[in-house]
């Protein structure tokens, strides 16, 4: 426990502290906001936000490190090849998200990446992912990912390698991928507001930290177990890490919040929609609990659905739009809704869902250890 606090307490401590720091490197750098033309016109105030210090994505991730090995360290343990997983999608995520920044900043306009280099790159970081967590084995002999979809626990049905393994293999690392794909552009998509995809983030990221410490007081490895109790015990690889891992990354979103939310001093840029893109990514697999983050991210999942509903109706009804602008929260700013209001609003709908799920995952326990 004491781990898994310093860890938080650090990272928090790290952006809070010394968000203000790198703001002035980054207004030396020059790495301020570019804002689309369209957008700006549609949407007067986004024009204000202008040079605005970005790609804050950065701070973050440094605080996160930090307060995971000091946190690690001041436990008595050292990191696992869980953590350090988590680690690697939200660096390598984060680092597609900074070349997509840097190229914004370079060329002084919104379009950097292309959409197909962004999966490409977000492919390529997957895929080793995807290998190691499979070969990878704990001390208790569990791997870190697992060849089962999952949804509160693995399913036995849906055996990614029922096929046998080359074609196993290549469903697995499909199925990983069109997760960490669709969960980093929904929070890349989600970022269109002042704290917005932060203030989810936490929500969603706090939610995967209790997941985890559940998972690891009761998991199968725990020889004090109850018989009923190993009748819902968790084969998870290093859950505890886990928790410590999610617990730094709350306290250094939650530290860049302060600086993030409205009027923000700093945007997350990509570099930090896509890391936490990457992070939400892995702790959905390796906590085995995939399909539940379509509830447990809904908030993010409302942003890029809102996007492919109003492209799908724009082409069937041949131009007409269901929403004034997408995302939907750009919607509800042409309708007048103040930034601050859509803000705080999404973060209540963030939390309830994050609740929801948590309370699912929960009932579920109850029902395996009740039968």
């Amino acid at each position: 426990m004491r781990s898994l606090l310093t860890a938080a307490a650090i990272s928090l401590a790290f952006t809070l502290l010394l968000t203000p720091v790198f703001l002035r490197l980054f207004r030396k750098w020059g790495w301020g906001q570019v804002i689309r033309t369209p957008e700006s016109i549609a949407n007067p105030s986004h024009q204000a936000k202008r040079g605005t210090p970005t790609m804050g994505g950065v701070i973050f991730i440094l605080g996160t490190i930090v307060g995971y090995g000091i946190g690690t360290f001041t436990g008595g343990s050292y990191p696992t090849a869980s953590g350090l997983l988590v680690i690697w999608l939200m660096v390598g995520f984060g680092a597609v998200g900074f070349i997509d920044d840097h190229m914004k900043l370079r060329q002084q306009q919104s379009a950097g990446l292309s959409g197909w280099r962004k999966i490409i790159g977000q492919v390529l970081v997957m895929v080793p992912f995807g290998v190691v967590a499979l070969l990878v084995r704990s001390p208790a002999g569990t791997t870190p990912a697992s060849g089962f979809i999952s949804l509160f626990r693995d399913i036995p049905v849906l055996w990614l390698f029922a096929l046998g393994p080359i074609v196993g293999w290549l469903l697995y690392l499909l199925w990983i991928s069109v997760i960490g794909i669709a969960t980093s552009n929904s929070v890349n998509l989600t970022d269109g507001l002042d704290g917005l995809a932060a203030g989810c983030a936490v929500f969603v990221i706090g939610a995967y930290s209790l997941i985890s410490f559940w998972q690891f007081k009761q998991s199968c490895a725990v020889e004090s177990l109850s018989p009923s109790s190993l009748k819902g015990c968790y084969d998870v690889a290093h859950p505890f890490d886990l928790a410590v891992i999610s617990a730094s990354i709350v306290g250094a979103v939650v530290g860049f919040l302060w600086w993030n939310a409205p009027k923000a001093k700093v945007f997350m840029g990509d570099v930090g929609s896509m890391s936490i893109g990457g992070v939400i990514t892995a702790l959905a697999i390796l906590t085995r609990t995939e399909l539940l983050l379509v509830l447990l991210a809904g908030v993010f999942i409302i942003a890029s659905g809102s996007v492919i509903v109003q492209l799908a109706y724009f082409k069937l009804t041949r131009g007409k739009r269901l929403f004034l602008q997408s995302p939907f929260h750009h919607h509800l700013e042409m309708r007048g809704w103040p930034e601050a209001t859509i803000v705080v609003r999404m973060w209540i709908i963030a939390g309830l869902l994050s609740v929801s799920a948590f309370g699912l995952f929960y009932v579920e326990w109850l029902r395996q250890t009740s039968s």
